[in-house]
């Protein structure tokens, strides 16, 4: 019987990859399951020779494209970085427009390997659809937007009105929370795309529009009649937007999360595009292994060591992605707020590289 129950916790030994010791189980720990050697997302990805992220079919300053089909955006950016990071060279990334309704599908299916959408972290999408967020890499927040109606300076007053939104968004759950907590009504014009529903919002189809602050500067920036469009101040929810991977492959997980955490990193070590080279002579220790002269971190992430200077000499640190794509001296005008680092009084924080 005993030869019979240590045959079995061996062959669970192996299947699992945990070690039994005496009295009691020892687990050898998530690096048996998660090494870089079976991270096969990244396999594919370097057998393609290409990265394939999922963007918006267009979103000013997040991912758009001009008259020679040149992608650029907040959310490109990180793509590109991600593909310097794992090739040394950022144009090894292709670009797949996705709606919102397939953006989900699209990473699940295999189609694109990392999703940077302006999509929302939330618990119903990491428990239900076999998805994982790797970092917020923007704090956002729920707004509205009116054409030709100064009178209105608060959404409390919207009671009674007609609202157009997105369909398949976490935008129309908030919205009909916000009218619900606050004993109002509405009337949804709920449209296919952001671009719709500004239209309808242009032609008088609806009193207001609802989307992510940061789409509401965005839509607002395309806009003729920019001057007649006004944002309200009101934010009414909590929208932390980042780039998604699939639930299956952790180690591929951990490279898109530590990419996002070495733009904020480089941004406090006053790392940047234009001396990236300069900060391999550094004598300072945060700045070394960063740099990867110091420590085995890249090959832990199954990358060469010098992966998070390579991104950011490709795209910039946080700072430069953010001011580049959409700050103040953009053409949306986004002020920093709740984005700016945390030793600047914002929210923005990242694990430190060691």
């Amino acid at each position: 019987m005993r030869q019979t129950i240590r045959a079995l916790i061996l062959s669970v030994r192996t299947i699992l990859g945990v070690g039994a010791i005496l009295g009691g189980v020892h687990i050898l720990g998530a690096q048996a399951l998660t090494s870089p050697a079976d991270a096969a997302t990244l396999d594919t990805v370097r057998q393609r020779g290409a990265l394939a992220c999922g963007v918006s079919q267009g979103l000013a300053g997040f991912s758009d494209r001009d008259a020679q089909q040149t992608w650029s955006g907040f959310d490109v950016d990180f793509c590109r970085g991600l593909a310097a990071a794992i090739f040394g060279d950022a144009s090894k990334v292709n670009f797949t427009p996705l709606s919102a309704v397939e953006r989900f599908e699209a990473l699940r299916s295999g189609r694109i390997d990392v999703l940077a959408r302006n999509s929302t972290w939330t618990l119903d999408r990491e428990a239900s659809l076999g998805l994982l967020f790797a970092a917020i890499t923007y704090h956002d927040g729920q707004g509205f937007m009116l054409m030709r109606r100064p009178q209105t300076t608060s959404a409390l007053e919207l009671d009674k009105s007609s609202i157009c939104v997105q369909k398949a968004t976490t935008t129309q759950l908030n919205l009909a929370d916000y009218f619900r907590a606050n004993s109002m009504t509405y009337t949804e014009v709920a449209a296919d795309t952001l671009a719709d529903a500004v239209k309808s919002l242009v032609v008088g189809q609806c009193d207001a529009f609802t989307a992510d602050q940061s789409a509401l500067y965005a839509e607002r920036a395309r806009l003729a009649e920019l001057k007649a469009a006004d944002i309200l101040p009101d934010v009414i929810s909590k929208e932390p937007l980042g780039p998604a991977v699939r639930a299956d492959d952790v180690a591929w997980f951990n490279i898109v999360k530590w990419v996002a955490f070495a733009l904020v990193n480089a941004e406090e070590l006053g790392i940047g595009a234009g001396n990236a080279a300069e900060a391999l002579a550094s004598t300072k220790p945060d700045v070394r292994r960063f740099t990867g002269v110091e420590g085995e971190f890249g090959k832990r992430l199954g990358l060469d060591n010098d992966w998070a200077v390579r991104a950011v000499s490709a795209v910039g640190n946080y700072s430069e992605l953010f001011e580049r794509n959409l700050g103040v001296h953009s053409k949306l005008g986004i002020p920093r707020g709740l984005n700016q680092s945390w030793a600047a009084g914002g929210i923005l924080y990242a694990p430190p590289l060691r």
